[in-house]
């Protein structure tokens, strides 16, 4: 069973930094997508940044672009998001994702995650 389990979150002032962690486990697949979502109060979830494991290519959402910064240890299997000059409206819960199926990030999650994280909480407050 895929599992994904994130850490990192927390409160922080404007224009800080945090780094969120994702450890995954239950699958030994070489090439993936992974990445992040997160959802805000009364908003929907959307996407922040994934990175394909095959290529190493990365997406990022035009709100995180030259802010946030995602990575991965393969070795560990967790991928990280570095998220620098944190503005109020990143305040949301993140969520790690992962599809195995189709590892470019421009399809991944075309047929459904293969798993979710529970998400932590990111805060940032003025």
């Amino acid at each position: 069973e895929v599992q994904l389990v994130e850490s990192g979150g927390g409160l922080v002032q404007a224009g800080g930094s945090l780094k969120l962690s994702c450890a995954a486990s239950g699958f030994t697949f070489d090439d993936y997508a992974i990445g992040w979502f997160r959802q805000a109060p009364g908003k929907v979830r959307e996407e922040v940044s994934c990175i394909s494991t095959s290529d190493g290519t990365t997406t990022y959402a035009d709100s995180v672009k030259g802010r946030f910064t995602i990575s991965t240890d393969t070795a560990k299997n967790t991928v990280h998001l570095r998220m620098n000059s944190l503005k109020l409206e990143d305040t949301a819960i993140y969520y790690c994702a992962v599809d195995t199926t189709y590892y470019d990030c421009s399809t991944w999650g075309s047929y459904g995650m293969d798993a979710w994280g529970k998400g932590t909480l990111v805060t940032v407050s003025s």
